[in-house]
């Protein structure tokens, strides 16, 4: 995994307004926040216009897909999902294991409620196939169990995707604080859509990030919750942590930049063409 592509989806997760810790574009120890945008305040001393630099970013998505290798079917979309979730727990860093049950079912589509709870639905037409795999990294050393997941939903179209995406933002509107299931819940939710190339978007075609606080039924405390979802063409791409007592907010959104990125560098070279 490139480090520069890793400190690079790190600002696309960490910031863009919503995160403000965990890794810093140059690979810091991520006290840096996201740029306000505001100028700094004029010097009493007159000094030389600093000459100006080309940027170190591309310009556009380094990736060149092969429609032949776009999944046309449903198998040719599980398979797929398969490839990009290969990396297992491992992706999220040391000590992630694999939850039982660790896949989602198959037909799985959970739909946002219009009282804000999480129910199971029906995938629409537009979806080949979509999974979810859950992950955990136990407790330990006096520190709570952290919940994570990682999703694949292949479209037939990258309109189809690109609604979802919509749509993703749209629930957050609509829902600042949501019922994942009884005795879970999830509040203050915060969300951001970024192009390519806005926000420190430099890893996806668009990105959605969301951040929020993490409540469950005997569990002391509110913790981290953060939801960072990326469009790939036809396929999204999301990463999901459930925070627990002992766990600050840096390591946890580190982890979801570290599996997002994983997942992104496998389904470009399944979907690119031969170089």
């Amino acid at each position: 995994m490139s480090c520069v592509r890793l400190s690079r989806a790190c600002c696309a997760v960490l910031t863009g307004g919503l995160l403000l810790a965990g890794c810093s574009d140059d690979g810091g120890d991520g006290k840096r926040g996201p740029s306000s945008g505001t100028p700094p305040a004029a010097s009493a001393t007159p000094t030389a216009t600093p000459t100006a630099t080309p940027s170190t970013y591309p310009t556009a998505l380094g990736f060149d897909p092969d429609p032949a290798r776009a999944p046309r079917t449903g198998s040719d979309a599980a398979a797929f999902a398969r490839t990009v979730l290969s990396g297992g727990p491992g992706a999220w860093g040391p000590g992630y294991v694999e939850r039982k049950p660790y896949l989602s079912p198959e037909g799985y589509w959970p739909v946002l409620s219009e009282d804000c709870a999480w129910e199971t639905g029906t995938p629409p037409a537009t979806v080949l196939h979509s999974v979810t795999a859950y992950m955990e990294l136990p407790a330990e050393g006096g520190k709570g169990t952290v919940r994570v997941s990682a999703t694949v939903t292949v479209h037939r179209t990258e309109d189809a995707a690109d609604w979802e995406m919509a749509e993703t933002l749209e629930e957050v509107l609509r829902c600042p604080s949501q019922t994942l299931r009884d005795g879970e819940q999830i509040s203050g939710l915060m969300s951001l859509g970024n192009a390519y190339g806005v926000g420190g978007n430099r890893t996806a075609s668009d990105t959605v990030n969301e951040r929020g606080t993490y409540l469950k039924d005997g569990v002391p405390g509110e913790h981290y919750y953060g939801w960072s979802q990326s469009r790939l063409g036809q396929v999204t791409l999301a990463v999901s942590a459930k925070g627990a007592p002992g766990h600050t907010e840096s390591d946890l959104a580190t982890a979801m930049a570290q599996a997002s990125v994983a997942m992104l560098t496998r389904a470009e070279k399944a979907l690119e063409a031969e170089q």
